[in-house]
């Protein structure tokens, strides 16, 4: 009887590890593809309420893009020819290399797209969108 509870107790420690193995390597394959993805992601910036502020927005370059395609760089309004000159020559980018971007929800995906392309040619390397909720008006 002693030889029998022996060899029992043997069998339960010998657990097999190898389907944990596999699951925690699959995990670490897609961990590491979708890693780099999300560094490469839109920053989304969603302010609870129009009225609050991002945090260090004021000292931030504001590009808003009305309904009729107009661009502001601030409160001045730049034409789109001109758009990368102006950006590599603003200042500010130049040190901090970010823009947030205000962009009309009425306006096609297309041209929004266009905007922050040229916004990262000019040498804005962050562009952070800047939306609202639904509900707001």
């Amino acid at each position: 009887m002693g030889m029998g509870t022996n060899k029992d107790r043997n069998a339960i420690s010998d657990i097999n590890v190898t389907p944990l193995v596999d699951v925690m390597l699959v995990l670490l394959v897609i961990f590491m593809v979708t890693a780099p993805m999300m560094q490469q992601g839109i920053k989304l910036d969603l302010p609870k309420a129009r009225a609050q502020n991002l945090p260090g927005a004021e000292n931030k370059v504001l590009i808003s893009i009305d309904a009729s395609k107009k661009i502001y760089l601030g409160k001045t309004e730049i034409p789109i020819e001109r758009l990368e000159e102006v950006i590599k020559n603003n200042e500010r980018i130049k040190t901090d290399k970010e823009v947030y971007l205000y962009a009309d929800r009425t306006l096609p995906y297309g041209f929004v797209i266009k905007i922050m392309g040229l916004l990262k040619d000019a040498g804005a390397e962050n562009v952070g969108l800047v939306t609202y909720p639904e509900d707001e008006k």
